[in-house]
């Protein structure tokens, strides 16, 4: 197939994997977008060749079995494709789910751009429930290794990535700036052996929609940072951050962590249903997540693409009408659906994913 060639030589630059491995990287990618599942059996009904389709499942179960690559080939390829500009804001969070007995638990680290997250990195915890600081740091030690040069705004991780070693870390020299959310319960003192009262306390007599930075820095978790409250106009939940700069835009930093919101759900219910898989080893699990990854990055690339030529509707409430992930993905799954007919919307999209 002359698409199949060309989707190939446009990914072979970036990933210099074996002709037959990217032949099969292309052919996913492809059925993908028709199926919007993960589900191996619909996707070996769609894979665009004449052999049977137990024969394609075959194919995909060998794949996930057995190919090893190196995952930062993947993150460098995110990175080039939608050029993200410097500082980054990164997200720090998890998604997980349950396939019978099976517990399915990942540790993301994303870098956040155009109101989504763009996954680099990621840990498959053996577990229910939250990381501990050992994972944490493992994660962000690989971000670091991999991209050493990269200059980071903040990162910012939601209130049950807490304690003190996780804390001590991003404060080593060269600090990490972060935007942390903290529970209502965190003890907060205004200097070391000080009283120390309940963020809830100290900030009970916020009203809906205001905020209050507490003066100085205050110690949490034996750690000098500075504190902000604030009582959220929608719900009146109380939300508590800390940070080591600029506490100033702490409010509105921390506010794209949402980003990676976004990215779960992409890769999940409203895009590739994620939790259709009936993978159960995690290695296999993290294979097919660095192929989404290549997939809703390409969407996206499109996404940002259609919109920059034809900007996407605005609704009332001033939101479009329409995420740029699924505009993309849109685009993306008509042309793969019928490629005679697409031909040229085909070569448009080849032109995005090559990077030029």
């Amino acid at each position: 197939m002359n698409e199949l060639n060309r989707l190939r030589d446009t990914l072979r630059p970036h990933l210099p994997w074996h002709g037959a491995r990217l032949n099969f990287v292309c052919l996913f990618l492809m059925a993908l977008f028709q199926t919007k599942t993960v589900n191996l059996m619909e996707i070996a009904t769609v894979f665009a060749n004449p052999v049977q389709i137990s024969s394609n499942y075959q194919r995909l179960q060998r794949f996930f079995r057995q190919f090893k690559f190196d995952r930062a080939e993947i993150a460098r390829f995110v990175v080039s494709l939608i050029d993200i500009p410097q500082p980054w804001t990164l997200s720090l969070d998890r998604t997980c789910w349950s396939f019978g007995q099976t517990h399915f638990n990942i540790l993301m680290l994303a870098v956040v751009h155009e109101g989504i997250a763009f996954p680099l990195l990621w840990t498959m915890l053996d577990k229910k429930g939250n990381s501990n600081s050992g994972e944490r740091m493992d994660l962000f030690d690989r971000f670091e290794a991999l991209f050493p040069d990269v200059e980071v705004a903040c990162l910012t991780a939601d209130r049950e990535f807490v304690g003190r070693d996780w804390l001590s870390y991003l404060l080593i020299d060269p600090e990490v700036p972060f935007r942390l959310r903290i529970r209502h319960s965190e003890l907060i003192s205004p200097k070391l052996g000080g009283t120390r009262r309940s963020g809830e306390r100290m900030f009970d007599s916020l009203r809906p929609g205001e905020f209050r930075q507490l003066s100085g820095r205050r110690w949490v978790w034996g750690r000098q940072v500075y504190v902000i409250g604030s009582r959220l106009a929608d719900s009146g939940e109380l939300l508590i951050l800390i940070t080591n700069a600029c506490p100033e835009t702490a409010l509105p930093d921390y506010a794209r962590r949402w980003g990676i919101e976004n990215l779960f759900g992409a890769l999940k219910t409203r895009g590739f249903c994620l939790e259709s898989t009936h993978f159960k080893d995690p290695e296999r699990l993290s294979r097919l997540l660095a192929l989404l990854s290549l997939a809703f990055t390409w969407a996206m690339k499109v996404g940002l693409w259609i919109h920059q030529g034809s900007p996407i509707p605005l609704k009332a409430h001033g939101r479009c009408s329409q995420s740029l992930f699924r505009t993309g993905f849109d685009f993306l799954r008509r042309t793969f659906s019928n490629l005679p007919l697409f031909s040229g919307r085909f070569h448009q999209a080849l032109q995005l994913l090559s990077c030029t």
